[in-house]
């Protein structure tokens, strides 16, 4: 007898954790979810970036919604599903002010492999104003001649 309830434990338990790995995963190439801008200009770069991700589960991935922490990052989401195996990708288009880069964009999917199917991706960096040269303003450490 309880050898019987010791196999029918361990079959159940198997079973579980062999459904708990089906379904569709998402998995972003990006180190750490985080696309790093560096140091860029306004003038010579746009503010777009991808983030492709591969679904290594067995089922189509659907991404339901990505969201930005504020309006200054928007986002796009793939429109159709992602078969197993496949690749997608994720625009974001950053609005260049200058400054400090630090922004969260929350992907909503129907992924088994992140909590509620939900998973954060990142984006950081400096923008870099450009200086601005005033032809009026008087040079300093260029020499004068007094005549």
């Amino acid at each position: 007898m309880k050898s019987k309830l010791l196999w029918l434990f361990a079959a159940v338990t198997f079973s579980v954790g062999a459904m708990a790995q089906q379904g569709p995963k998402i998995e972003f190439l990006a180190k750490d979810n985080t696309i790093d801008y560096g140091k860029v200009s306004k003038d010579t770069d746009n503010g777009i970036r991808s983030f492709e991700f591969k679904n290594t589960g067995d089922a189509p991935l659907i991404i339901t919604n990505v969201q930005s922490t504020c309006g200054c990052t928007v986002p796009s989401k793939p429109k159709e599903p992602i078969a197993p195996g496949k690749t997608g990708k994720i625009e974001v288009k950053y609005n260049m002010n200058p400054g400090p880069i630090r922004k969260t964009i929350t992907v909503e999917s129907n992924a088994v492999n992140v909590e509620g199917g939900r998973v954060a991706i990142k984006i950081k960096g400096e923008v870099i104003a450009k200086d601005d040269v005033n032809i009026l303003e008087k040079k300093k450490g260029v020499p004068t001649s007094d005549y």
